[in-house]
């Protein structure tokens, strides 16, 4: 079965995934600081061990916590044509509540299946990055009144997606077993049985890299994937963050040397250039998406760096068997 989130997500790892547990191996801890889209933990090839995932924007959070839990109500409130006012006034909503949702989060087994459905459904109708990300020129004035600042341009403002691929998450899906495309509900609910023992956490990605959660529960595999300091608008892409992009993957970098230190098999994404690991890490390669490519950092490669104790390169065999 292959597995993918049912929205679109800039600087997803989905086509790395075989290179990133290639390098990491069947290992019996799985930690992921910025989840994302989560491309690489759902294509992982061995059966599920322990697994600790983060991110610290509050409504992606929450979509993987509702999914994991309650994948029907999830999917009904999912459940909607593309419609411009709607897509307005949920994002406003949502953007509304974003800091009553993260702080529910605090509860590991809180989550609000309507705002969960509500997001997807938005995400895979809103075009570019900035989805809930509480900036932009539509938002609640003081009096309550939906209001537009200068960049609205009236009928020249954004659109939601309304081409054959704009349906939503009744978009074309991704083949989830042998008798095809399924419905949202199906995939929902299929992504639920992948997260049932996913531990979901939302907060500062340097909270999931201590040693309790890295050092007591035998070989772990760290997957460092900040947000890129380049290439898209990383404040609208990874909501959440305080802050910036460049100052993250400073901290990220000298994460992965510690974490190397302390035992663990370490990857790091990022752009080809923008860091020289010590001696002894390794770089692989791998292609992103077309539309990522494109961008200000396009002719950057893009670049998995991988610590001194991850599986060789040169054994692909090594990937195919599960090995440790």
């Amino acid at each position: 079965m292959t597995l993918a989130a049912p929205f679109p997500w800039f600087g997803g790892k989905s086509r790395a995934a075989a290179q990133v547990w290639a390098a990491l191996g069947d290992v019996d801890n799985y930690v992921e600081p910025f989840a994302g889209s989560l491309g690489a933990m759902l294509l992982r090839p061995h059966p599920p061990r322990i697994e600790t995932v983060n991110d610290a924007d509050g409504l992606l959070v929450n979509w993987w916590r509702a999914v994991r839990a309650d994948p029907e109500a999830v999917a009904h409130h999912a459940d909607w044509p593309v419609s411009e006012a709607d897509l307005t006034a949920r994002h406003l909503w949502l953007v509304g509540r974003r800091e009553a949702i993260t702080a529910g989060l605090v509860d590991p087994d809180w989550f609000d299946a309507k705002a969960a459905g509500w997001w997807v459904w938005g995400a895979c109708c809103w075009i570019g990055s900035g989805w809930c990300s509480g900036q932009g020129p539509w938002r609640l004035d003081a009096d309550g009144r939906l209001g537009n600042g200068n960049a609205g341009q009236g009928i020249h403002r954004q659109l939601p997606h309304l081409g054959d691929a704009g349906r939503g998450i009744h978009r074309q899906l991704p083949h989830l077993g042998d008798a095809g495309p399924a419905s949202a509900g199906e995939w929902f609910a299929a992504l639920s049985a992948r997260l049932r023992r996913v531990r979901i956490a939302c907060g500062d990605w340097s909270r999931v890299v201590t040693p309790s959660v890295c050092e007591r529960h035998g070989l772990t595999g760290v997957l460092l994937d900040p947000p890129y300091p380049e290439g898209w608008d990383a404040d609208g892409a990874y909501a959440g963050q305080s802050q910036a992009a460049a100052d993250i993957c400073r901290d990220v970098f000298a994460a992965a040397i510690d974490l190397d230190a302390r035992g663990c098999r370490v990857v790091v994404c990022g752009y080809s250039g923008t860091w020289e690991p010590p001696a002894g890490w390794t770089s692989r390669r791998w292609v992103a998406r077309k539309g990522y490519a494109s961008s200000n950092a396009g002719t950057r490669r893009e670049t998995l760096w991988c610590s001194p104790s991850c599986l060789p390169e040169e054994q692909p065999s090594l990937f195919a068997a599960g090995a440790r």
